[in-house]
């Protein structure tokens, strides 16, 4: 039987583990331990430098065609709360963003019925005329699959429409779990876990960077979650396209999935650590603070996490499932809750390049290079 010991000399001497390997970490009692091994593995990737960026997210609909049971996000349009923004309204949001020093503009929305395809175009034409520094992170794999339906076309030309409209990269949502019995149970009318790779396969093969994502702790198994980073660890073998692997930890408090009361803070590092371990060829893991919390994130960046997303601002999909985290978290929260956990704050644009402004530099922010680089499709 594999002990902790000799996979640890094994992630100690630079090798892969398997999917075996990474189940007994999963159920290893010293918390402590796990964390230290995972953390050995990030500080040989990123040393103590924790990234984060200043960014805003604009979801301009909560109408949505799906239904997902663990979604408290979404509307029917005749539902209280319904809502779809105007383009004015998303341009003064990206203005917004601009003067507070966001780099980043991430756009995720529900998969609305009556909206055409040159509506999205508009909406990342609106939002790169505000700036051309402004990066347009959006449209998760499920929005994807919707929006080649609505061009009537095939996913490479529909992503190389949305590119010359101004999409930069892709958020890692909608990936939920990829194990189909669960992902039957959990979102029926979405896409299958298998369509949401090819997907992704073919926004790296276009040029365009993505996130990853995983939501844990509602109906799935340990060993799903590890055949999850499996499937992504296999994928990013073939195209390196991932920037990021980011667990999302499952909100039940609106949710029609009644199942449990939250994740144990317990379970959320245990799984940021395996992830940073078994993920070798990652070269980040983040820590989503509005899941997980202010405290349970900065813990994290001592369990192999070297990533805290960024200021975000009125985000609505995890606090519509129940995330009681703060709607936004200023730059200078985020460098001090980085500091006060013995790390170095790195501020990034979205495609992990160290932003090298003089005000990092007058704050001790560190400015060598960086690495090469509703609940469940906010990231």
């Amino acid at each position: 039987m594999t002990t902790f010991a000799a996979i640890a000399d094994k992630v100690r001497a630079g090798a892969r583990i398997d999917e075996a390997e990474a189940l007994v970490l999963f159920a290893h009692p010293d918390l402590l331990a796990l964390g230290e091994l995972a953390q050995t593995v990030n500080e040989r990737k990123n040393g103590r430098r924790v990234f984060f960026n200043v960014n805003r997210h604009i979801n301009h609909t909560n109408i949505c065609v799906n239904r997902c049971r663990f979604c408290a996000f979404y509307r029917t349009a005749d539902q209280p709360g319904a809502y779809l923004m105007t383009l004015d309204e998303v341009r003064a949001k990206a203005e917004e963003a601009l003067t507070q020093g966001a780099t980043e503009i991430h756009v995720v929305g529900g998969l609305h019925p009556e909206l055409p395809f040159e509506f999205y175009l508009e909406l990342l034409k609106t939002i790169r005329s505000v700036s051309p520094t402004l990066h347009v992170k959006a449209f998760t794999a499920v929005e994807i699959a919707y929006l080649a339906k609505l061009a009537g076309a095939p996913i490479p030309e529909t992503l190389e429409r949305l590119k010359e409209a101004g999409l930069g990269s892709l958020p890692g949502g909608g990936a939920e779990i990829f194990a189909p019995a669960v992902r039957d149970q959990l979102c029926p009318e979405k896409i299958s876990g298998a369509a949401w790779l090819s997907i992704m396969e073919q926004v790296h093969q276009a040029g365009l960077k993505s996130n990853a994502t995983m939501l844990y702790g509602h109906l799935e198994s340990v060993a799903d979650r590890v055949d999850h980073m499996r499937q992504l660890r296999e994928l990013q073998d073939r195209t390196g396209g991932f920037q990021v692997f980011i667990p999302l930890a499952f909100q039940p408090e609106h949710s029609e999935l009644k199942v449990g009361s939250g994740t144990s803070g317990v379970d959320d590092l245990r799984t940021l650590a395996v992830a940073r371990i078994y993920l070798d060829n990652f070269a980040n893991v983040k820590a989503y603070w509005v899941m997980l919390g202010e405290k349970i994130a900065q813990v994290a960046l001592s369990f192999g996490v070297n990533d805290l997303d960024g200021t975000v601002v009125e985000e609505r999909i995890g606090h519509d499932a129940g995330a009681d985290s703060p709607q936004t978290m200023s730059r200078d929260a985020i460098v001090s809750l980085i500091r006060k956990a013995g790390r170095v704050p790195v501020e990034r644009d979205t495609l992990y390049r160290e932003l090298k402004a003089t005000r990092g530099n007058r704050e001790g922010i560190s400015t060598r290079p960086a690495s090469p680089a509703r609940q469940g499709t906010a990231c």
